[in-house]
Order: structure tokens, then C-alpha cells, then sequence
């Protein structure tokens, strides 16, 4: 076996465990099995009002398929999977599914420039062009990205368009690779609790 890929399995096993340290603790933390939006922003220790938040309602809403404004166990196994070892086309289609707050199948520019809005807020508005060397203000960032995508131009953005899009822009890409995302999160959580646990014990 090649060193790469022994790292990819080692990798792929410390996923596995994280993911199955995820489901005992949705178990204990949620017995009812359906959990709200504050359980699950409390499980990942995600504050109220922070830029985070804003994003968690999005991550929220984009896995409650019976939009039941509950998570059952089936819909947090799926929304686990896919954020840490989804392909780059599922997370694209599950970010197209976070910004399309209407779930009309189309992104116009008020649904994009609102989760623009936050993503760049979590970035704390350093967001800048391919060659590092300009800023760019949310508005920028928002005609960028339906320059690099809406190919018809006109004005909306479907989901083929974006994952088609997204995955010829490196740009883009980056823009939607968050520093505060669900995979820090996840890690951040779980060694708290390691950590809880040791000095319980």
C-alpha cells in the first residue's frame, strides 16, 4: 500500500470513528429522536447570534426533508455523511440546497447575496480575488459568482449551473471551503466531550 494511501484510509477511519461518536451522542442528547434547531446548534456549541448561527439555520433547514422543523435520526445521518465525507458534487448540490431558501430550484441574486452576507462574515470579510491581491465586498463576491456561473445569463442560477460552475472555478470553490466549517465543528465537539469525559472519569 502506497503511503497516500494508507493517509487515505487512516483518514477515512478517523472519519468513520468521528461520525460514530456523533450518532451515540445524538442518542444521549436526543432520546425523543427529533431534534430541534437549539439542540442542534447546542450540540456543536454554536452561539446565538453569531455568524455560525445564521449558517446552522441554513444547515437546518436544508436537512429537515419533511420540513417537520425537527432532524430525525435518518435526516442527521445523512446531513453527517455528506458534510464529512461527501464527493465535491454533493456538497456542492447540498450548498446549492442551503442557499435556495425557497426550494424553487432557482438562486436569484437576493438568495445568493444572503448567504453571501454571512459566509463572508464567518470569513470576517476577507474574501479576495485569485491573485490574493484584492479585496472584495460581499456585492463583488455575489456578480463574481454568477459571472462564473449563471451561463445563460439570465439572472438566475439553477443547481446544474452552480455544480457545473463550482467545480471549473477554484475560485468558487474556495469561497464556499468555510475556516468555521461543520468538519471543525464536528472535531471542536468532540474533543470537548473527550475532554468532559476524562475529567469525569
Amino acid at each position: 500500500m502506497g503511503q497516500n494511501q494508507q493517509v487515505q484510509t487512516e483518514e477515512e477511519e478517523l472519519e468513520l470513528n468521528c461520525i460514530q461518536d456523533l450518532y451515540r451522542s445524538y442518542a444521549m442528547e436526543c432520546p425523543s429522536g427529533s431534534l430541534y434547531l437549539h439542540e442542534f446548534k447546542r450540540m456543536f456549541g454554536v452561539q446565538h447570534g453569531t455568524p455560525e448561527s445564521q449558517y446552522m439555520d441554513s444547515i437546518f433547514r436544508a436537512f429537515d426533508m419533511n420540513q417537520d422543523n425537527t432532524m430525525d435520526f435518518i435526516e442527521y445521518v445523512a446531513a453527517l455523511h455528506l458534510v464529512l465525507r461527501g464527493k465535491l458534487e454533493d456538497k456542492l448540490r447540498w450548498s446549492f440546497k442551503v442557499f435556495d431558501s425557497d426550494d424553487n430550484g432557482h438562486l436569484d441574486r437576493n438568495e445568493l447575496r444572503k448567504i453571501v452576507k454571512i459566509i463572508y462574515k464567518m470569513k470576517k470579510g476577507i474574501v479576495s480575488d485569485e491573485t490574493g491581491t484584492q479585496n472584495l465586498t460581499t456585492e463583488q463576491v455575489c456578480e463574481r459568482i454568477f459571472q462564473e456561473v449563471d451561463v445563460n445569463n439570465d439572472g438566475q442560477i439553477t443547481l446544474d449551473e452552480f455544480v457545473e460552475g463550482a467545480q471549473r472555478s477554484p475560485w468558487l470553490q474556495n469561497f464556499l471551503r468555510l475556516d468555521v466549517n461543520p468538519c471543525g465543528w464536528v472535531q471542536r465537539y468532540l474533543c470537548d466531550r473527550k475532554l468532559m469525559s476524562s475529567k469525569s472519569s
